[in-house]
């Protein structure tokens, strides 16, 4: 099979994903409440780069995981939904298949010994697998050895790469997710939280993997910021803006935080002559890049956190 090498960090902004739309315009609760995962990966199929987004969604009536296939060049996509019911005759191993752009791409779970921690998207004990011309070219999961038995198929030429996630988490004053800022090190725990309801001053505190690294005093007139933290000597930016915690009712609103490895691009008119400030490379982001042949994309991590009685 011959291998193509178009660009592969397309021009990507921060745009809702089709499958992840606003959840609803009412206050939302407990009953209402729809967490969901949205993962995007930069996966080579049949010699091209795809965006493959994969959608974790959980509700008191349902669980699903959807898949959908897109052409960053064309207007091409393909969507296969795969229905995660907790009732007894869910099969919680199975296999579909689908076309995209002539090509037929095979879907493998087994989530039968799959373990949760209070998201939509399990944790360990189990694999998604995507397989097109007998290479599996995205792999989720950890029981790797397992897919790669049961779709017979070899692991992929090109590894795909997580450059965007999305998570609503709802709660009360404490939100949790997980990322990894390196793809070559361990995932991190990220925890959120917070206290607006208290006769106290508002305040907040944002830790990962165990370690407050930013504490917000007087919330009410700090609820936009961001700050650049160091996770294993690695700068990370984070941004929050928490406006409707403090000024909307409760579940009417979610604070927002982005997570960006890296130190910010101070880019001004001055620094056009090849010089940086404060460390930053000082070559284009390869995010926005569209001439950028061998990096991917950098990482993107965005919570939606929602506030629920």
């Amino acid at each position: 099979m011959s291998l193509h090498h178009p660009v592969r960090a397309q021009s990507i902004t921060l745009m809702t994903p089709p499958l992840a739309e606003k959840i609803t315009e009412d206050p939302i609760t407990n009953k209402t409440a729809q967490s969901t995962v949205t993962c995007i990966y930069q996966t080579n199929i049949a010699g091209f780069w795809r965006n493959v987004t994969v959608l974790w969604c959980k509700n008191m009536m349902n669980h699903s995981l959807s898949i959908t296939i897109d052409s960053p060049e064309a207007d091409l996509h393909s969507s296969c939904k795969i229905d995660l019911k907790p009732w007894h005759f869910w099969t919680k191993k199975g296999y579909k298949s689908f076309e995209f752009d002539g090509n037929l791409i095979d879907v493998f779970w087994d989530l039968r010994s799959a373990k949760f921690s209070g998201s939509p998207e399990p944790c360990t004990d189990y694999y998604v697998a995507l397989v097109s011309e007998e290479e599996v070219v995205l792999l989720l999961g950890d029981y790797k050895k397992k897919a790669y038995k049961r779709t017979k198929s070899r692991p992929a030429l090109v590894d795909s790469v997580l450059f965007y996630k999305k998570e609503h988490v709802f709660a009360k004053k404490c939100f949790s997710t997980r990322a990894k800022f390196d793809e070559r090190k361990m995932e991190h725990e990220i925890v959120v939280e917070s206290s607006t309801s208290s006769p106290r001053e508002p305040e907040m505190w944002i830790s990962i993997d165990g370690i407050v690294l930013i504490h917000v005093r007087n919330l009410q007139w700090k609820f936009r910021g961001n700050q650049t933290v160091l996770v294993n000597k690695q700068p990370v930016q984070v941004m929050w803006d928490v406006h409707d915690w403090l000024f909307c009712n409760p579940g009417s609103g979610h604070g927002l935080f982005i997570f960006k490895p890296g130190a910010p691009d101070y880019t001004s008119e001055s620094d056009r002559d090849g010089s940086s400030r404060g460390g930053s490379d000082s070559s284009d982001s390869k995010y926005y890049s569209t001439k950028s042949y061998s990096t991917a994309p950098e990482f993107c991590l965005l919570l939606y956190a929602w506030k629920i009685e």
